[in-house]
């Protein structure tokens, strides 16, 4: 008696078995193509999260900060409020990284009015605790523009899967989509918040 497979070879021929192991191979790709598109949204969306932790934890660093600023410069109202509100339009968007990058820029805009008002208060200057919320701050601008460079690479080759061919054949039939940068627009706020009040 033949074995199964000498006979299944003889009733199914060489040219079926060329196209069974091609559409074999090619279901593996697709399979695997599916897998590393779903893999690298993932790290997207993960790496997204920790933009928004850090983020967080600016804005829970802002009125304690601005407090301190404001028990030695009470008539500077206008700037203090200003910041809360930034602060708090920041904490409450919840949109895009395009969206939330345009109330980042004007939270950082607001903290520069801020550290500019505190600097014409030495006494403010030598203050243990606004020296300690401002060595926090620095950290957490550090870890924020850590974050965000994360992100960005993650959207980057998120794009690059996306667009690239073959791979952007199955991110079309699956529906993957880009996703944006967090951008800073203005070039002058790329940097951290000028912050260093020590002589």
């Amino acid at each position: 008696m033949a074995p199964i497979s000498l006979i299944l070879s003889l009733a199914i021929g060489p040219e079926v078995i060329v196209i069974g192991a091609f559409v074999l191979v090619a279901l593996i790709w697709v399979i695997a193509t599916y897998n590393g598109l779903v893999r690298t949204r993932n790290h997207t969306d993960e790496s997204w999260s920790g933009v928004d932790t850090e983020l967080k934890r600016r804005y829970d660093l802002i009125p304690n900060l601005v407090n301190t600023v404001q028990g030695y410069a009470k008539h500077e109202r206008e700037t203090f409020e200003r910041v809360i509100a930034a602060r708090n339009r920041a904490e409450a968007n919840h949109g895009s990284p395009e969206e939330q990058a345009r109330d980042e820029n004007a939270l950082v805009g607001g903290l520069k009015q801020l550290f500019a008002v505190a600097e014409g208060y030495p006494d403010l200057k030598a203050s243990r605790s606004f020296l300690a919320l401002q060595e926090e701050l620095i950290t957490t601008e550090n870890r924020i523009q850590r974050a965000r460079r994360f992100y960005n690479a993650n959207v980057r080759d998120l794009a690059n899967r996306i667009e690239t061919f073959p791979s952007n054949v199955i991110a079309g039939m699956f529906g993957f989509e880009k996703r944006e940068f967090f951008e800073i627009e203005d070039s002058s706020q790329r940097e951290n918040p000028s912050i260093d009040f020590t002589d």
